[in-house]
């Protein structure tokens, strides 16, 4: 696998893993995943893929896309700040425990697979 491949692969398992996020938030909240008008996830979810784009950009996140500490805790937290400003801004709700257990569920998500595929790679020797 080349930097390529692995930046497209990081780059779909951050959207995926926003998405999921989205999804089960708004299934939690009997808002149904697409909601009375079939955009319900698309709106939830905007404002988080947005954040994680520019995170990615902030952190170069194609020269070291698995990379958590350089490029995971980036992406999260402009994923987590920059998807509550939209939120705020479009007039969806930011309250304080949503923004703490997004922040929580985000890492887990965006930051884990990256500790995980570390952890792996280097059990394996492919990372000195």
């Amino acid at each position: 696998m080349n930097l390529r491949q692995a930046a497209l692969g990081a780059a779909a398992l951050d959207a995926g893993a926003i998405v999921v996020f989205a999804a089960i938030g708004r299934a939690s909240h009997e808002e149904g995943i697409l909601g009375e008008n079939g955009w319900g996830l698309l709106e939830t979810v905007s404002p988080f893929l947005t954040g994680a784009a520019l995170g990615w950009l902030i952190a170069r996140a194609w020269r070291r896309p698995c990379d958590w500490r350089r490029t995971g805790v980036i992406v999260w937290a402009s994923t987590l700040v920059g998807g509550m400003a939209l939120r705020a801004v479009y007039g969806q709700g930011v309250q304080v425990s949503f923004v703490i257990v997004a922040g929580s569920v985000l890492a887990a998500f965006l930051i884990g697979w990256r500790v995980l595929s570390g952890a792996i790679a280097k059990r394996r020797g492919l990372k000195g």
